[in-house]
């Protein structure tokens, strides 16, 4: 095999034998792939897009750059309670290399296979590293953001704040004492896509989405959309056990705000909280929907806490 692979060697080499999944009747290597959707299921459909230096860093192991890449999107299947089918791949790369392509190739193809999601098309180009993939999956019931409602419970999935304090780690940077390098590239690379939880919550949730860019902003969303607004209790949030060990005394900020979870933030109607917790998941009540126009309020002490960062934004 060449060591500078051209376009079309890219595809065949690399990509063109993807398993072929439910509902694929023509997948890689024409113009269009040809797909057949589940009956009676609603499409979920959602991109992203990973650049170097921005979302990783351009020195990182390929095979967990596209692990994450694919994870990440993954999650906003499961944000919707939608089953993954099928995904898009758009490569953007600097130069073409075979040993990076192989490595990356590996770490997307071992993810789909653990999702059961099909590689159907895509595209590669030359330029700055960058990576874009597209889901699709199928909902038969699909969580929206817009259906809190006043008196809900406010749940999260399980624990936040490893992600964000991991970052510093991943990045190279020197922090004190000897982190765990394994375990925070774990947090950061593979984030676990909460689909059987969103699969669980389907028929009890009145809304829901991931937590990207740090739980308080994002359930901002969920309030803005459904309008009102959200009081919640600091103390209550699961702080991730890595995140103390990396980041002391900031662990609850970077709980609240850091991010890069991709845990579930959901609500839950009084009358169905006591269904939830017989389904036995890790997941823990933060907080309540109250009267209000998109708020969060987060309280600590019983005083109003104000993180320093309210998110992550791309501008």
């Amino acid at each position: 095999m060449r060591s500078a692979p051209g376009e079309f060697e890219i595809i065949r080499d690399y990509f063109a034998d993807a398993p072929i999944g439910e509902g694929v009747v023509l997948g890689v290597g024409d113009d269009c792939a040809l797909l057949q959707p589940p009956a009676g299921a609603l499409l979920a459909t959602s991109v992203d897009t990973l650049v170097a230096d921005r979302h990783f860093p351009a020195s990182a192991d390929p095979a967990a750059i596209a692990a994450r890449a694919l994870r990440v999107n993954l999650s906003d299947l499961a944000a919707m309670n939608a089953q993954p089918l099928w995904f898009t791949l758009a490569l953007t790369l600097p130069h073409s290399d075979a040993a990076w392509l192989q490595k990356f190739a590996d770490g997307l193809l071992q993810t789909a296979k653990a999702y059961g999601v099909s590689l159907v098309g895509g595209d590669t180009t030359c330029g700055p590293l960058s990576i874009t993939i597209q889901v699709t999956g199928s909902s038969v019931k699909p969580l929206r953001r817009d259906g809190a409602r006043i008196g809900d419970a406010v749940y999260v999935s399980g624990e936040l704040g490893a992600a964000a304090a991991a970052l510093p780690v991943v990045l190279g940077q020197k922090l004190a004492g000897e982190p765990d390098r394994d375990a925070a590239e774990r947090a950061y690379y593979f984030p676990e896509p909460q689909l059987a939880t969103a699969a669980a919550i389907g028929d009890i949730a009145s809304s829901a989405l991931d937590i990207s860019d740090g739980l308080l902003a994002d359930l901002g969303h969920i309030c803005a959309a459904s309008g009102v607004s959200a009081d919640i209790d600091l103390h209550a949030l699961p702080v991730a056990p890595l995140a103390r060990q990396l980041a002391g005394e900031r662990a609850l900020e970077l709980a609240a705000s850091g991010g890069d979870d991709y845990q579930l933030c959901f609500t839950v109607p009084q009358e169905q909280v006591a269904t939830l917790e017989k389904l036995g998941l890790d997941a823990v009540c933060i907080g309540t929907i109250v009267e209000g126009q998109g708020e969060v309020h987060a309280w600590l002490d019983g005083e109003r806490w104000f993180p320093e960062a309210a998110g992550y934004e791309h501008f």
